[in-house]
């Protein structure tokens, strides 16, 4: 059982690219990321290298778990085994590197955190508690909310950078080049606005399809306008969007401490696929 580590984008997609299609949805979050490695260039997240590294459970066998970090970001685990999860801390501890938290599915992630405290002699508190949803038949809200769903435009620059600085402030997550994002994914088609009366009132970001895969987020209404419904309409409306453009699987995680997203995406059709934890070293 052994764990490869490289700093090779094209090394670590032509190991561990039939691995992870053929798991989307446990590996949507480093499926996403390496896309925008390829088309954004390794230092898109910071100036530091990337690291990837996959595992395999004998020297002869098939990938079967992999991981992914950009820093300043932690890394993430995607699908694995809970050993895998360990043996990663112990082998990234070996190579000396420093980690500011570890995130990914439940079982490895404990793994990873149990072994990396005591090797790195460090405390760990959790920073989010997720649910991993996965669409089954999309549903329309009920009732349906007031307003119209549509693309997101250059005209929404300014709101929608706002609005991005509001939902990472809310997730206390650091803050990228907002600008940036905004423009590539307003050009991309990956923004979805909920509008009344021609007033922008909610937000879902939709991801490009890739390995048959599509994750909606982020989801954000400003607080002032929540409690009427434009979160679900504009959810709907991206996972209709997702559909359209050839998804086989929709996705979209929720913080377990907010029972409100969890109801109201259940509603809309969505249903638990595994819960991911976020630490904080």
């Amino acid at each position: 059982m052994t764990w490869t580590l490289t700093s090779s984008l094209d090394e670590f997609r032509a190991e561990t690219g039939d691995f992870l299609a053929a798991h989307p949805a446990e590996n949507t979050v480093l499926l996403t990321l390496v896309d925008r490695l390829a088309k954004l260039g390794l230092n898109a997240f910071g100036p530091e290298a990337p690291r990837f590294g996959w595992w395999r459970p004998g020297p002869e066998a098939q990938v079967a778990g992999a991981f992914l970090q950009t820093p300043p970001f932690s890394p993430r685990l995607g699908r694995m085994p809970t050993e895998a999860g360990a043996e990663l801390a112990a082998a990234l501890h070996a190579d000396g590197v420093e980690l500011p938290g570890i995130a990914g599915g439940e079982a490895p992630t404990w793994a990873f955190v149990e072994v990396w405290q005591k090797a790195a002699g460090c405390g760990a508190t959790v920073h989010v508690n997720e649910r991993l949803y996965r669409l089954g038949e999309l549903t329309d809200p009920s009732p349906v909310p007031d307003g119209r769903a549509r693309p997101a435009t250059a005209a929404d620059r300014e709101l929608l950078i706002a609005w991005f600085d509001a939902f990472l402030a809310e997730i206390d997550h650091p803050s990228p080049d907002l600008a940036a994002v905004v423009d590539r994914r307003t050009a991309d088609g990956d923004l979805h606005i909920w509008e009344v009366d021609g007033r922008p009132v909610s937000l879902a970001g939709v991801s490009p399809v890739i390995a048959g895969m599509s994750r909606v987020g982020p989801v954000f209404t400003p607080p002032e306008l929540r409690g009427r419904g434009y979160a679900s309409g504009v959810v709907a409306a991206g996972s209709a969007h997702a559909l359209a453009q050839g998804a086989d699987e929709v996705l979209l995680y929720t913080d377990l401490a907010n029972p409100t997203s969890n109801s109201i995406y259940q509603k809309l059709g969505y249903r638990p696929v595994a819960d991911c934890v976020t630490l904080d070293f």
